[in-house]
C-alpha cells in the first residue's frame, strides 16, 4: 500500500510539471474613461484580463463596493470585461477596480475612473452693457456653463466667426474665461460673446452678448499697473506635464510682463505666449519647481505677483514581489519599494482583502513578514503603495509546500558499474516538505561515517565511496523522511578491472596525399561492452562528411583508423578513447604533414617609382618543408590576370623578405601578390596589396601603322593606331603631327591633344589632289616628348568626282528586276571608289528613293526586289572617300506584269517505261498579269532537291526519266514577268531499261488523282 500511494504521488507531481496550477496574474488592468454624454455608442466598456490556473473569474467594485451585475439590466460581463448600457453620471460615474480569482487567492486591479463629459447651456438672461470711460481697463466676465472635463475659451466680437485677437492689451484666461482689456479704445465698443469648447466633445456653445460702450464724461488718466489674472500661489503639477502660468495687468499705458524665478533661472525649454502672458513650462522636472514672480510695468508705475511651483511624482516600483514557494514553518520576508514624490505609503493586501498585523505577521515600511508560515498563509498578496496624486498594485503568490518525502522514477533503482580505484557518488535527493532527512544501509546494516573509511554522507544526502574496490560491491538503500511519511531508492554496485588502452604508432610524418593506420586497442573486463571513439584537434572526427580521407575499421577489441590521401588539414593530435559502461580511457598520437607553403602575409609597396616596386611581406608557413623561392607577380587593367614579374634580385630565396619589381610600365595601377614554393610544391599566394600607381615617365612608344586615308579636296587625311593608355606613361597624353611636302626641308607639326585620337585632317587650298607628303606622328605628356614613329609617304587627298555617268540604260528584266546600265568618262578628277544607283516610284518624290551602291569598276547592277508592273526613276553618281559626284541624267523603266496566278490544270499523263507524255489545259492570264510565252516542266527524282526543266511553248511535252525510283513532276506557266503557280504533283515511278505496261492517270488542279484504264 506504501509503494501505491508513493506512485500515485510520483504521478502527480509529473502530471504538475505539466499543468502547474498558479494564481491569477493581470494582463490588462482598466483605465480610466471619459464618456461623452452624448455619444451614439450608448455603452461604456471597463477592460480586464488575467491569466491564471485554474482559469480566473472577475467580480467588480465601485467606490470600494462590490456590483450587483445579477440586480442591474444594464451591467454586463464578458470575458473579465465589465460593459455598462446606458450609462448615466448619476449611476455610474465613480471609481472601479476588477477583482479577479481562482482557487489560489484573488488580487485587486488598480482603479479606474469613469467620469462624463459634457457641456451645458449658458443662462439665456440678457447681460448688461458695461460701461467705461476711454483708456480705462475692463473685465468682460464668461461664467461658463456646467461642464466636465477642462474646456476651452474664446471670444467673439459683434458677430460670428470675427474672434477677439489676444495681444499685449488683450487677453483671455484660460482659468477663469474671462477677457481682460487693459486699455480701452474706441475700437473695442461693440458686442461681445463668449465661446466655450469641451475637449473631449468638441462642443460649443456661445453665451448671451455683452455690450461695450464708452462713458460720456471724459477720458481716464495714466495710472499704475494692476494684476487682475495671476496664476495661484501654490501650482501643483505632475513630473513630465506641461505647466502654464497666467499674468496679466490692466494699466494705462498698457503694461508689459516680464517673468523670473526667485533663487534660480526660468528654464530653458521654458517658452513665453500671448505677449509674455502666459510662462509655458514643457515637461516639468522636479528641478524646475521654485517661486516664480511675474512683474507689470508701465510709466506709472509697476507691481507684481509671487507664486509657488510644486512638482509631484506619481509612485514608481524600484522593487517589485516575486511569487515565493516556501515550506511549512519557514520565514516569508518580502520587501516592496517604489519612489514617488511625495514619499509613497505602503498598505498590503491578501486576496484582495487589507491584510491585517498580527502575532505572526508584521508590515513595517514595505516590508512584509509572516513568522512560521502554514497552509492558511498560503494566497496572492499584493503592495500597494501610494501618495496623495497616485497609488501602483504589485502582486506576488505565496505556495506553502507541505508532503512526504518522494523520488523521481528514475532515481528509484539504479544499478552502477565502476572500476578498482574509482570514485562512487549516488545521488539521493526526495522531494518533500519539510526538508527529509536522509539515511542510508548497506544491506541490512547501516551505513557509519568514519575519519579512516573511504565511505562518507555528504551534506545534500549522497554517498561517497573514494577509492573504491571489490568489498563495496552490493545493494545500497537511501532513506528520505519527514513528518508526512518517508520513502526508499535502491542502487546495485559493481566493481569491475579497470581498462587499459594501447594507440601505435605514436608520432608520424607524412607528406601530403599519403595514407597512414592508427590501431587503438582495448584491454577490457570480458564483462563489459567497449566502444571506441576517435577524435582529431579535441573535435570528433564526422566520418560521413570525411568519408574520402577517414574510415574506422572496427575488431572485437580494436579498432584502426585509415587516413587516406592525406591534407595540411589532417596534421595534429588524434585521440582514441574507449568507453565502456564503467569507465573510459584515452590515449594520443600526434601527425605531423609535410606540404607546400602557405600563402605569405601581407604585402605592402615599401617604394614606387616609374617603373619599380620595392615590396616586404611576412614569410609563409613552411608546413614542414623549408621554403626555396618566392615568386612576385603582378596584375594591372591591361594584363591578363596575373603575371609573374621581372625582380631585383632575379632569384628570391625562401630566406628573403623583401624584393624589386623591375620593368614595369609608367602611370599604371598595380597589385602584386607573392608565391611561396618548397621541394614539395607551390603554395597559394598572399592576398593581394593594396592598388598603386608608378610614377609618371616621359612616353616611349610611337604610333604605329601610320597611313593616309581617303578625304575631301585640298585635304591631307593623317591616320594611325593610339597608343594604348599602357604605355602612355603620364597625364597630359597626346600627339605631335609632323608632315611636310616631299622634297622639302621645313617640318609643320600640329598638337592633337585626344589621346583616344586616331585621325588629323590638314586642309590647305592650295594643295593640289594626290601631292605626296613625308609624315611621321609623335607622342607626348606631361613629363615631355616622346619619340616619333618611322617616316612615311602619303598623298594629299584626290577629290570626289566630278563627272557624271553617261548612256545610262534601265531595262526592265522581270516583274521584281531592272537591269541598269552606264559608262564613266575616265578623265574626271577624283577616281571613282564606286557608284551608287538611285531609284523612285513614279509618283514619288526623289527625295524618298533607295540607294544601291557598287564598288570597284562595275558598270552595271541588277535592282531587285522591286514592285511588279510598276514605273521606276533611276540616276547613277559616282563616289569615293571624298564625297560623291554629281548624278547622271534621269531614265526610267517600268517592272513587267506579274506571271500568272492560275496553275496549268487537268494534267493527263501516260507512261509507258522510262518515258512519260504529259498534257493539260492552257492557262488564262487576267488582266493585270503578263502573257504567257510557254510552260516548264519540273521534274526531280524523290528525295532530292535539285529539279530538271523541260520549257515548250505547247500545252504538251515528253519527260524522260533516267534512273530508277520515283519522280516528282510539276508544270508552270510561264511569261516576261516569271514563272507561274505550279500545277498538283505528280508522283511517277520509273522503271528504267525494263518494259511496264502503260498507264493512264489524270490529275486536278486541287491534287487529287484519279485513275482510269486505256
Amino acid at each position: 500500500m506504501r509503494y501505491f500511494i508513493q506512485f500515485v504521488i510520483c504521478l502527480h507531481l509529473i502530471c504538475s510539471m505539466k499543468f502547474v496550477d498558479y494564481g491569477p496574474v493581470f494582463v490588462q488592468e482598466p483605465d480610466d474613461i471619459i464618456f461623452p454624454t452624448d455619444s451614439d455608442e450608448k455603452k461604456v466598456a471597463l477592460n480586464c484580463e488575467a491569466r491564471g490556473n485554474p482559469v480566473p473569474n472577475y467580480r467588480w467594485l465601485r467606490n470600494g463596493t462590490e456590483l450587483d451585475l445579477e440586480s442591474d439590466y444594464r451591467y454586463s460581463l464578458i470575458e473579465g470585461n465589465l460593459i455598462i448600457n446606458n450609462p448615466s453620471e448619476a449611476k455610474d460615474a465613480g471609481h472601479y477596480q476588477c477583482l479577479t480569482a481562482n482557487s489560489l487567492g484573488s488580487i485587486l486591479s488598480r482603479e479606474a475612473i469613469l467620469q462624463f463629459a459634457y457641456l451645458g447651456n449658458f443662462s439665456g438672461r440678457t447681460r448688461s452693457a458695461v460701461s467705461v470711460r476711454e483708456g480705462q481697463g475692463v473685465v468682460l466676465m464668461c461664467s461658463p456653463p456646467p461642464h466636465s472635463p477642462e474646456i476651452i475659451y474664446s471670444w467673439v466680437f459683434n458677430e460670428f466667426p470675427s474672434f477677439v485677437a489676444e495681444d499685449s492689451r488683450r487677453f483671455i484666461s484660460q482659468e477663469t474665461g474671462n477677457l481682460y482689456i487693459s486699455k480701452v479704445q474706441t475700437s473695442d465698443v461693440g458686442s461681445y460673446i463668449c465661446l466655450v469648447k469641451n475637449t473631449v466633445t468638441n462642443a460649443r456653445v456661445l453665451s448671451p452678448p455683452t455690450p461695450l460702450t464708452l462713458r460720456n464724461d471724459g477720458v481716464m488718466g495714466e495710472y499704475e499697473p494692476k494684476i487682475e489674472v495671476h496664476f495661484p500661489f501654490m501650482v501643483t503639477a505632475a513630473k513630465g506635464m506641461t505647466v502654464k502660468m497666467e499674468c496679466f495687468a490692466l494699466g494705462n499705458p498698457v503694461p508689459t510682463i516680464s517673468w523670473m524665478k526667485v533663487n534660480g533661472y526660468i528654464p530653458s525649454k521654458a517658452r513665453l505666449r500671448k505677449s509674455q502672458g502666459v510662462l509655458e513650462i514643457p515637461n516639468v522636472q522636479l528641478d524646475d519647481a521654485g517661486i516664480y514672480e511675474c512683474r507689470a510695468e508701465n510709466s506709472r508705475g509697476r507691481n507684481s505677483f509671487r507664486g509657488q511651483l510644486q512638482v509631484y511624482n506619481y509612485p514608481h516600483w524600484v522593487e517589485k514581489l516575486n511569487d515565493t514557494h516556501l515550506d511549512s514553518g519557514s520565514p516569508l520576508r518580502w520587501e516592496c519599494k517604489a519612489t514617488g514624490k511625495p514619499r509613497p505609503t505602503y498598505r498590503w493586501l491578501k486576496n484582495g482583502v487589507p491584510l491585517l498585523a498580527q502575532s505572526r505577521v508584521e508590515m513595517v515600511n514595505g516590508v512584509l513578514m509572516i513568522h512560521n508560515v502554514n497552509q492558511s498563509d498560503a494566497g496572492m498578496y499584493q503592495c500597494l503603495a501610494e501618495n496623495k496624486y497616485g497609488s501602483i498594485y504589485a502582486s506576488a503568490e505565496l505556495k506553502v509546500l507541505a508532503s512526504a518525502p518522494v523520488f523521481a522514477l528514475n532515481q528509484l533503482k539504479k544499478t552502477i558499474i565502476i572500476t578498482k580505484g574509482q570514485e562512487v557518488l549516488i545521488e539521493c535527493k526526495p522531494q518533500g516538505s519539510p526538508k527529509p532527512t536522509i539515511s542510508w544501509k548497506k544491506g541490512d546494516k547501516a551505513v557509519r561515517e568514519s575519519k579512516r573509511s573511504d565511505v562518507s554522507i555528504l551534506p545534500d544526502g549522497s554517498l561517497r565511496i573514494l577509492n573504491a574496490s571489490k568489498p563495496d560491491e552490493g545493494k545500497y538503500i537511501c532513506r528520505g523522511e519527514n513528518v508526512f511519511g518517508s520513502a526508499e531508492i535502491l542502487a546495485s554496485v559493481f566493481v569491475k578491472e579497470p581498462t587499459r588502452i594501447e594507440l601505435t604508432p605514436k608520432k608520424i610524418e607524412l607528406t601530403v596525399g599519403e595514407s597512414i593506420v592508427l590501431n587503438c586497442k582495448a584491454i577490457h573486463d570480458a564483462s563489459l561492452d567497449v566502444s571506441f571513439y576517435w577524435t582529431l584537434k579535441g573535435q570528433p572526427i564526422d566520418f560521413e562528411k570525411e568519408r574520402g580521407h577517414f574510415e574506422s575499421i572496427r575488431q572485437a577489441s580494436s579498432a584502426d583508423l585509415m587516413i587516406r590521401n592525406i591534407l595540411l588539414m589532417h596534421a595534429g593530435r588524434y585521440g582514441c578513447r574507449v568507453q565502456t559502461t564503467a569507465d573510459s580511457v584515452s590515449d594520443e598520437a600526434d601527425l605531423l604533414v609535410r606540404g607546400p607553403p602557405g600563402p605569405p602575409g601581407i604585402v605592402i609597396v615599401e617604394e614606387i617609382t616609374d617603373s619599380t616596386a620595392t615590396l616586404s611581406w611576412s614569410p609563409a608557413a613552411d608546413n614542414h618543408s623549408p621554403i626555396s623561392s618566392y615568386n612576385l607577380q603582378a596584375r594591372s587593367p591591361f594584363s591578363l590576370g596575373w603575371q609573374t614579374v621581372k625582380t631585383v634580385p632575379e632569384i628570391i630565396t625562401g630566406d628573403m623578405e623583401s624584393a624589386m619589381a623591375v620593368d614595369l610600365n609608367p602611370w599604371v595601377e598595380y597589385e602584386f601578390r607573392v608565391v611561396a614554393t618548397n621541394p614539395i610544391g607551390t603554395g597559394d599566394p598572399s592576398t593581394p596589396s593594396r592598388m598603386i600607381r608608378t610614377n609618371e615617365a616621359v612616353p616611349k612608344t610611337a604610333p604605329a601603322n601610320v597611313s593616309g586615308r581617303s578625304g575631301r579636296r585640298h585635304e591631307l587625311v593623317i591616320a594611325w593606331e593610339p597608343v594604348s593608355e599602357e604605355f602612355q606613361n603620364g597625364e597630359g597624353f597626346g600627339y605631335i603631327v609632323a608632315f611636310r611636302p616631299n622634297g622639302t626641308r621645313g617640318w609643320k607639326e600640329k598638337m592633337v591633344t585626344s589621346s583616344d585620337a586616331s585621325k588629323f585632317i590638314y586642309r590647305d587650298e592650295s594643295v593640289p589632289p594626290l601631292t605626296p607628303f613625308e609624315v611621321k606622328v609623335g607622342v607626348y605628356n606631361n613629363k615631355g616628348d616622346g619619340p616619333f614613329s618611322n617616316i612615311v609617304v602619303i598623298c594629299s587627298a584626290e577629290g570626289e568626282p566630278s563627272a557624271a555617268p553617261t548612256d545610262v540604260k534601265a531595262t526592265s528584266l522581270s516583274v521584281s528586276e531592272i537591269l541598269v546600265a552606264w559608262k564613266h568618262i575616265k578623265e574626271s578628277l577624283g577616281r571613282p571608289q564606286g557608284f551608287e544607283v538611285g531609284y523612285w516610284k513614279d509618283m514619288e518624290q526623289e527625295e524618298a528613293a533607295e540607294t544601291v551602291k557598287t564598288g570597284g569598276n562595275e558598270s552595271s547592277i541588277i535592282l531587285t526586289g522591286l514592285e511588279g508592273n510598276t514605273l521606276y526613276h533611276l540616276t547613277v553618281r559616282a563616289y569615293n572617300g571624298a564625297g560623291y559626284g554629281p548624278p547622271s541624267s534621269e531614265v526610267r523603266a517600268a517592272t513587267k506584269k506579274s506571271p500568272p496566278s492560275q496553275a496549268p490544270s487537268n494534267i493527263m499523263w501516260e507512261q509507258q517505261g522510262s518515258q512519260v507524255s504529259l498534257g493539260w489545259e492552257p492557262v488564262r492570264p487576267l488582266a493585270n498579269e503578263s502573257e504567257v510565252v510557254g510552260y516548264k516542266v519540273f521534274y526531280r527524282q524523290e528525295g532530292h532537291s535539285n529539279s530538271q526543266v523541260i520549257e515548250t511553248e505547247k500545252t504538251q511535252a515528253v519527260v524522260l526519266l533516267p534512273d530508277v525510283g520515283v519522280y516528282i513532276i510539276e508544270v508552270r506557266a510561264f511569261s516576261e514577268g516569271g514563272d507561274g503557280t505550279a500545277s498538283s504533283q505528280i508522283r511517277v515511278p520509273s522503271y528504267s531499261g525494263k518494259h511496264c505496261y502503260g498507264q493512264f492517270k489524270y490529275a486536278n488542279s486541287q491534287n487529287s488523282i484519279y485513275y482510269s484504264s486505256f
